[in-house]
């Protein structure tokens, strides 16, 4: 099989799956146990509302998003029946799209468009948060990290589609 490099490019920006917002979170300060919320403000080159990385220098980290589907197998991975998503320290949890084929693309949530900036990789709180095996067990399933091109309104249940 060869690789056909127009294909590629073409493949990448066809994501025809349209996720949906699960849950949201914000933590006010650095180690803070994150506040379930039912809708945030996505601000401009920022991020959350209320959230402490709010306004971060490097702007790579303004938002943290992680799959459902990926906290049903970190739960098997360890054993659990399920992981409460405040454990993994994640601002949002989405449903029905893959995060990762979001990578270097820019993305609708809510009103708010965002891009995505890096891997959201374990850190080794998960080992604190999750048990023996919580960071092992969160590797390639953290999520994305993404910053805010253009604010809105984010709730529970908003679509999460490609822009």
């Amino acid at each position: 099989m060869s690789y056909d490099e127009p294909v590629m490019k073409q493949l990448l920006r066809s994501i025809t799956q349209v996720g949906k917002v699960e849950w949201i979170s914000i933590r006010k300060e650095r180690k803070a146990i994150p506040t379930t919320i039912n809708q945030v403000m996505a601000v401009k080159k920022t991020g959350l509302e209320g959230d402490h990385f709010k306004g971060s220098l490097s702007g790579k980290r303004q938002v943290t998003l992680i799959q459902k589907e990926h906290l049903e197998v970190v739960a098997k991975i360890l054993g659990k029946d399920d992981i409460d998503p405040k454990l993994t320290r994640r601002n949002i949890v989405v449903s029905g799209i893959n995060l990762l084929s979001l990578k270097s693309q820019k993305f609708k949530i809510g009103d708010a468009v965002l891009e995505t900036s890096g891997i959201c990789a374990p850190c080794n709180r998960m080992e604190e948060n999750l048990g023996p095996g919580g960071y092992n067990a969160m590797r390639g399933h953290g999520g994305i990290t993404a910053r805010v091109l253009e604010g809105g309104e984010i709730k529970i249940g908003d679509d999460i589609s490609l822009v």
